[in-house]
């Protein structure tokens, strides 16, 4: 229990706050063209593990800069996902990679 406590303490923000916000504002900016992972503009350029895989997207970290800056004909979010917005958007886009695109 006490480690736990530290770790809240010393942990910048709370991983469930990070999973919420990016959920939702992949939810707000994203699901538009990336609705359950998928691409509505380029059909091989999805949010799927296999797809992020084959882009060299293989982490949160090199997803949160395409977010954040852009890649090919996606433009960057950066400014309309705010501070901390395209690594949150990142961890929810890993997460719900990695587990299939389970439905919401």
């Amino acid at each position: 229990m006490l480690l736990l406590a530290a770790l809240l303490v010393l942990w910048p923000t709370p991983v469930w706050a990070d999973a919420s916000q990016g959920a939702q504002l992949f939810a707000n900016h994203c699901a538009g063209c990336h609705r359950s992972g998928g691409n509505i503009i380029r059909r091989g350029k999805t949010l799927k593990l296999a797809a992020l895989e084959r882009q060299g997207l293989a982490s949160a970290e090199a997803i949160a800069a395409v977010a954040a800056r852009g890649q090919g004909q996606m433009s960057g979010y950066e400014t309309v996902l705010g501070e901390g917005g395209p690594e949150a958007v990142a961890a929810y886009v890993w997460a719900q990679a990695q587990a299939g695109w389970p439905p919401a």
